[in-house]
């Protein structure tokens, strides 16, 4: 089984990447982007056949390591 987890800073905390991607993004001419935030993807090949349980594991990584859940979120996705 596979998984993607999403990990993004949560609402109110600054993004400067995100500042950076939408400057250069209306330096670039397009200048319909009101806004940018980045996060990162982390694919994941389990040994879990099973849903539950595989979700259970994934979001103890993502707790433990994968994401500083202080400012950050996460959301998961299984294949």
């Amino acid at each position: 089984m596979r998984a993607r987890v999403t990990v993004t800073l949560k609402e109110g905390v600054l993004d400067p990447q995100g500042k950076a991607i939408e400057g250069a993004l209306k330096g670039l001419g397009f200048g319909g982007v009101n806004g940018a935030r980045q996060g990162k993807i982390i694919d994941l090949e389990l040994a879990e056949s099973d849903p539950e349980r595989a979700r259970a594991e994934v979001s103890a990584m993502c707790e433990a390591l994968l994401a500083n859940t202080v400012i950050e979120s996460y959301s998961i996705e299984l294949v």
